[in-house]
């Protein structure tokens, strides 16, 4: 069975990010995939550092990521958008996932289709910053999508049971979920 990683750039429990994540999970298995939610609360790490990788290596956190990506055959992020750009622990985390093949041999990332979705409670949704976590994840090999999903005003976007209130932007996240699932499909076959 197919399966995608589906998880928040933010640690922050009350995440709109997480909420969209959650959602996309739904519309993955709705799909006939299998979605595995990840929390990046439970794999905390220190700031990448070169010293620190050097002396240690990368942390067990990072290998722990490494097994999880590489079980997978795409991923959905949920990325917030901190000042027009990438958070800091979604950059950390591909930081110190995309050294770990140093140690263990393959790249996780390389080939794997990624699905791009923000939330935010700005009227663009997070829209501005999906074009740096685009770069990175192109950077560590993943075949990014080039199709998008911004939740503006998520605040007042989610109905009460986490579905989204906007009809077309539900159809937008059920195609960009839909698309995620066949491409990753295609190239694990």
């Amino acid at each position: 069975m197919t399966r995608i990683l589906v998880f928040a750039g933010s640690t922050r429990q009350g995440s709109f990010n997480k909420q969209l994540a959650r959602l996309a999970a739904r519309e993955v298995a709705a799909n006939g995939a299998e979605a595995t939610f990840l929390d990046l609360r439970e794999f905390p790490m220190p700031l990448y550092d070169g010293d620190l990788e050097a002396g240690d290596g990368p942390p067990q956190h990072a290998f722990r990521l490494q097994e999880i990506v590489a079980q997978h055959h795409g991923l959905i992020v949920a990325s917030p958008e901190y000042n027009n750009s990438i958070s800091a622990v979604l950059k950390n985390t591909i930081d110190w996932v995309s050294r770990t093949p140093r140690v263990r041999g393959t790249n996780p990332f390389a080939g794997k289709p990624a699905a791009l979705i923000s939330a935010s409670p700005g009227s663009l949704g997070g829209l501005r910053g999906l074009d740096a976590v685009r770069n990175v994840l192109n950077t560590v090999g993943m075949l990014v999508l080039p199709g998008m999903v911004a939740v503006g005003h998520a605040d007042q976007a989610f109905d009460q049971d986490g579905g989204l209130k906007d009809a077309d932007l539900a159809r937008r996240l059920r195609d960009l979920t839909a698309e995620t699932v066949r491409m990753s499909r295609a190239l694990s076959a």
